[in-house]
């Protein structure tokens, strides 16, 4: 078996409107497909990451609320490379993003921050 790499991360949201601003206007991820799932009552929108990986976002009405932070069993966090760290956090504190002090990750030394999306799921920017 091999599993060459990720095609794609799905995340579930509680408000369309202010995910999508979100990934899309701020993060700036570039929409692949939009659509509107009546007979799920939901939306579903896939973001490119990059050649092989999109982001789904899927906003049901009403989904339940991440039971911990970050602990719950399942997705601890979603990481991103960056080539620059400090010029990342410098754009998106200009969108009004905060991160959390760099650190280094004392394995691999390279250094980290993290930041949350609008429902408090932990974003990673690791250069």
């Amino acid at each position: 078996m091999e599993l060459s790499s990720i095609h794609h991360v799905a995340i579930i949201v509680s408000d369309y409107a202010v995910s999508r601003d979100f990934y899309v206007n701020k993060l700036g991820f570039p929409i692949v497909r939009e659509n509107r799932r009546p007979e799920k009552r939901d939306w579903k929108l896939d973001l490119k990451v990059n050649e092989t990986t999109e982001l789904e976002l899927f906003a049901p009405e009403n989904p339940p609320k991440r039971p911990s932070y970050p602990e719950a069993c399942g997705l601890r966090h979603l990481a991103f490379r960056v080539a620059d760290l400090d010029g990342t956090i410098r754009q998106l504190a200009e969108k009004g993003i905060p991160c959390e002090p760099v650190r280094t990750d004392p394995f691999t030394g390279g250094r980290m921050t993290f930041f949350s999306d609008p429902d408090g799921l932990p974003l990673e920017l690791h250069e």
